[in-house]
């Protein structure tokens, strides 16, 4: 069994490899905008899941996940052999692509925060002119007014 830190190492080298593959090697144009983020390998090296993510083409456009999801996996034969030749493993790790969705999570959860923050601006406006329902002190004390 193989120790975590190898698996780590290992999968640092297979993003690197993959990422200058997709850049300089694979010749699709469906593959321009796609950046790999990250790759994890199984504790017995024989795995390799490599998150990507795809950028449009404009600041407002969508990108197509779905072209380039097909054309990682055209090209997927290719990439295991590139990683193959330049691993120096006895056992070249299968390969399999996954879309990051941490930035439109995290794109999320932004949103969220600006939303809970303007609120809390507004309730502070609120509380600011706010004054306290009925008596200033609302408690019975024992000997008043009995």
């Amino acid at each position: 069994m193989a120790d975590n830190t190898r698996a780590q190492r290992l999968a640092k080298q297979i993003q690197t490899i993959v990422a200058s593959a997709i850049e300089r090697e694979i010749k699709d144009r469906r593959l321009e905008l796609v950046t790999v983020t990250d790759t994890r390998v199984t504790g017995d090296l024989h795995d390799a899941t490599i998150y990507y993510t795809v950028r449009g083409q404009e600041i407002d456009d969508e990108p197509d996940y779905e072209q380039a999801a097909e054309a990682l996996n055209r090209a997927r034969g290719q990439i295991r052999k590139i990683v193959g030749d330049q691993l120096s493993v006895r056992f070249t790790p299968t390969i399999s692509f996954e879309r990051d969705t941490v930035p439109e999570a995290s794109a999320h959860m932004e949103e969220l925060l600006n939303r809970a923050r303007a609120r809390d601006e507004e309730l502070a406006k609120l509380r600011a002119n706010a004054k306290p329902a009925g008596d200033a002190d609302p408690y019975k004390r024992s000997g008043e007014g009995e």
